[in-house]
């Protein structure tokens, strides 16, 4: 067997690749290990819980509509630590850059990377370069990993029946700006990726809250990450057509590709289960914050297994994760 495009995308095929580093044993790890399969690692030192994750970008092309690949190496990692509850303190970035690479270029991408952490207030505190000969590499490659801290862990397997489902805003902005860009298209109205850093607005929803489980849904899109949150959590989702956000943009170049954007990447969004009591308010928070202003309540969890949508035209259909991303290196 081959790796193919299918094994980074997101979806079902990329288990494969999983499976070979749930073989590692961690026995030096004082029982953390890759099991829980999260947003990111939780390492106890004293009486913190530090948050670790990395992510590497080879999004193509470097610049798009609303974003860079700089922007989406910073926001992705941070959100990445808030999706478990974390407060990201510092990254760090490895960059690996073809020869004859244009060196105005990388400032272009360093300054997007600067302006990405400081919405955050979070800082770049070591890295490494390294360049490939010419051909050897598309370009150029970003590597980021970030620590954080948190007083309350979130994971993506704590939904329990009665729960809200909540996503923050609409979605598969990013994948078809991506796409868009790529291809050249050329749509009546511009699709804007939605990149963004959300720790802010996760802990305005957090102080307001509970929050059960949060994912965001990137590679996969939304049915990715919604499967994986039933799948953990061993519940049923029950999700409203009718009540999902997604731009017209978006719809009609989806009936156009022939291109499901719940199977779509996304970078500035997330996915909340919320207990009835605490759902006005958190979403509330949500939509007081600018990256949050189209945050819906569009489902609810249920006993049960999977995840079902009740269509516009008033029937059901399961929503399958997929097995890779339909628009490949977005991220």
């Amino acid at each position: 067997m081959k790796i193919s495009l299918m094994h980074g995308a997101g979806g079902e095929v990329m288990g494969e690749v999983i499976d070979l580093f749930l073989r590692i044993s961690n026995t030096n790890a004082g029982g953390i290990g890759l099991e829980s399969l999260d947003d990111g690692a939780v390492i106890p030192i004293g009486d913190k819980q530090v948050v670790f994750t990395t992510d590497s970008h080879v999004v193509r092309p470097l610049f798009f509509p609303g974003g860079d690949i700089g922007r989406i190496s910073v926001c992705g990692t941070i959100n990445d630590i808030a999706m478990m509850g974390g407060k990201p303190l510092a990254l760090s970035c490895g960059l690996i850059i073809e020869e004859g690479f244009d060196f105005n270029t990388l400032s272009t991408i360093v300054d997007s990377m600067d302006k990405a952490l400081n919405e955050e207030n979070v800082s770049l505190v070591t890295g490494d370069t390294k360049v490939l000969e010419k051909g050897a590499l598309d370009k150029i490659a970003i590597n980021t990993a970030g620590i954080g801290v948190a007083d309350t862990i979130v994971r993506d397997n704590g939904l329990r029946p009665g729960d809200n489902i909540i996503v923050s805003g609409t979605l598969g902005d990013h994948g078809f700006a991506v796409l868009a860009s790529r291809e050249e298209f050329d749509f009546e109205d511009q699709i804007i990726s939605d990149v963004a850093p959300l720790s802010g607005m996760v802990h305005n929803a957090m102080q307001k809250g509970e929050i059960h489980a949060m994912k965001d849904p990137t590679r996969g899109g939304f049915a990715c990450a919604i499967n994986e949150m039933a799948k953990k959590s061993g519940v049923m989702i029950r999700i409203n057509e009718e009540d999902i956000p997604i731009r017209q943009s978006v719809r009609a170049a989806s009936q156009l590709l022939g291109i499901d954007p719940l199977e779509v990447a996304n970078e500035g969004k997330c996915v909340m289960g919320v207990p009835p009591g605490d759902t006005e308010a958190v979403l509330q928070a949500l939509r007081n914050h600018r990256y949050g202003r189209d945050a819906m309540i569009i489902g609810k969890v249920v006993e049960g297994k999977g995840v079902i949508m009740e269509t516009r035209a008033g029937g059901e259909r399961f929503i399958e994760p997929p097995v890779g991303d339909p628009v490949p290196r977005v991220c």
